[in-house]
């Protein structure tokens, strides 16, 4: 399969339920996988936790360690299926919500930094 890029979702997301997405990247940066990818043209990524509202951001050290695995993991799948690890979407406009901190989900390939 030939993929376009990822889609983010937080784990609040009405459309989720269970479902609808790859990999679940928990907090504290455990990853779980999908036995399947579901979309022939998109990498779901759901992180746990709700973006869309300010006090439901977990603790700082949580996120950290829940978005430094996010972008390991794909870095991992960029190189797997060979597409750009910088094509990285929201699901919507409130998910993975307006308090998503995309600065700080660094994925630079060309030296392996992260």
């Amino acid at each position: 399969m030939e993929y376009k890029g990822f889609i983010l979702h937080h784990s609040r997301c009405p459309s989720i339920n269970g479902k609808g997405f790859d990999f679940w990247v928990g907090l504290g940066g455990t990853i779980y996988a999908a036995p399947l990818l579901t979309d022939p043209e998109h990498i779901h990524i759901c992180l746990e936790g709700n973006y869309g509202e300010p006090d439901e951001i977990t603790q700082p050290q949580e996120r950290q360690q829940q978005l430094f695995a996010a972008g390991k993991l794909i870095l991992e799948l960029a190189g797997r299926y060979q597409i750009t690890p910088l094509l990285v979407e929201p699901h919507s406009k409130t998910c993975p919500g307006a308090f998503f901190p995309w600065n700080d989900l660094v994925i630079y390939p060309s030296d392996g930094y992260h």
